[in-house]
């Protein structure tokens, strides 16, 4: 269910590796738990964050949720469509609703995340 090529924290946020970059946004598990987003707050292009830093808010009918960087980095581009089209995250959270792009500053925290094995496991044991 979760992409293999994806990287994934304990948050529910994923990075898909990109060279040096790596593209960031929430997990499927993670929508659904939102239930319908409605409002998103990203930062600006050229803001540096450390990993497991907040980097902005998803806001659901239900809640509003603090999203965490995976890794550090600078970010390089934010995916402005989703101001316009917040439900995107419910409809695509893999692939049309990633939320910024970040020039990886330490390419070995990658390592240090969930694979989507580890991953899967982990909503499993939360769904319980």
């Amino acid at each position: 269910m979760y992409p293999q090529d994806y990287r994934y924290t304990k948050d529910h946020e994923w990075i898909r590796v990109e060279g040096d970059r790596g593209r960031v946004g929430i997990t499927d598990y993670a929508q659904k738990q939102l239930g319908d987003v409605v409002f998103l707050e990203l930062p600006e292009v050229g803001r540096f964050v450390k990993a497991g830093e907040q980097f902005g808010t998803v806001e659901s009918v239900k809640a509003v949720s603090e999203l965490y960087s995976p890794v550090g980095g600078e970010v390089v581009e934010v995916n402005a469509g989703l101001a316009a089209k917040p439900e995107t995250i419910n409809q695509d959270p893999h692939g049309e609703a990633w939320m910024i792009v970040l020039k990886i500053a330490d390419p070995a925290e990658v390592g240090a995340l969930l694979d989507a094995a580890a991953y899967d496991a982990l909503v499993a044991s939360e769904a319980k």
